[in-house]
């Protein structure tokens, strides 16, 4: 809904209307259903080990959001609030993906289809161009400057005034998000296997990121000013007043987000530690043959002449 229309059918926004401002919104339904029923048919088709629940909890919640967010009062007040639709564009760029790719649906999608198949997805994952798109300088350009030209540009009042717009700048927040977390989380196969640490470290662009948006924002000129004048809202806070709100919103919540972030990837990263340990261990179980005039009663093991881990595992007696 834009201009006029707005104000002429959204009533003020009180609790009771944040409970009960509902709209269709076919789009966003449309998506969610085929994230939710696909994921739905993968899970039914997996064969193997069963699928963790916890998958299907995030990714489901996941999907929930992406709803909540078009079709809520979210989606009712989005054109005529602008902490509302920072809310939205902060749900959709770190929420929802985050969420979507803990619920792991390329490995999902990988073991309910065929071979052939999952053999040509494997050489598209593991290209020259796919590599180099997810390289972590890039992927964190994609998560930051979608955001900031959506906010610093003309884009944002033509995402109030045209629904195709809007539609198009929340896909490419969702796709920009998705793709930051499932190459961060490594939770599915990535093109390439970066450090965490790595991760970590980036990850701290992204809060300077937020936090040069929220400034920005924060401080400068009031942002599409025709379009939220047109509207004619005469309730709730004035334009300054509701720009410092969402200035407010775009910068302490992407650092919100960020906390369970940095959790899952340190708990990934203590998890491979831990299964590179057992393999290690594993591996340092198996004795080698007896070399020529070495005593058989004592076999040397590989590991003995290592020169890196020699020292701390030499046997002793």
């Amino acid at each position: 809904m834009t201009g006029v229309l707005a104000a002429a059918s959204v009533a003020p926004l009180t609790w009771a209307r944040v409970a009960t401002a509902w709209r269709f919104e076919p789009g966003v339904v449309g998506l969610g259903a085929a994230l939710g029923g696909g994921y739905g048919v993968g899970v039914g088709r997996w064969r193997g080990e069963p699928w963790p629940r916890s998958r299907s909890w995030c990714f489901g919640l996941g999907v929930a959001l992406l709803v909540l967010v078009g079709c809520s009062f979210l989606g009712v007040y989005d054109d005529v609030l602008f902490w509302v639709r920072a809310t939205q564009n902060i749900v959709l760029l770190m929420v929802v993906p985050m969420l979507l790719a803990v619920g792991a649906p390329l490995t999902l999608l990988a073991g309910t289809v065929s071979r052939p198949v999952r053999a040509r997805l494997s050489r598209v994952l593991h290209s020259r161009p796919a590599v180099w798109a997810t390289l972590p300088p890039v992927v964190t350009l994609l998560l930051v400057v979608p955001i900031l030209a959506l906010y610093l540009s003309p884009l944002y009042e033509a995402t109030l005034q045209s629904p195709v717009a809007s539609a198009a700048a929340g896909t490419v927040l969702l796709l920009a998000g998705f793709g930051y977390f499932w190459t961060r989380f490594r939770i599915d196969p990535v093109p390439r296997a970066g450090s965490h640490l790595v991760t970590l470290a980036i990850t701290i662009v992204e809060m300077i990121g937020d936090a040069v948006l929220g400034v920005v924002v924060w401080l400068g000129p009031l942002i599409a000013v025709g379009s939220y004048t047109a509207v004619g809202r005469h309730w709730g806070p004035d334009l300054r007043t509701d720009q410092l709100l969402g200035a407010g919103i775009l910068w302490v919540g992407g650092d919100v987000v960020g906390l369970p972030f940095i959790g899952i990837v340190v708990a990934r990263m203590a998890r491979e530690d831990e299964d590179r340990g057992r393999r290690v261990d594993a591996e340092l179980d198996v004795e080698a043959p007896p070399e020529p005039g070495v005593d058989a009663a004592r076999p040397r093991l590989w590991w003995e002449d290592d020169p890196q881990i020699a020292d701390r595992f030499r046997r002793r007696g």
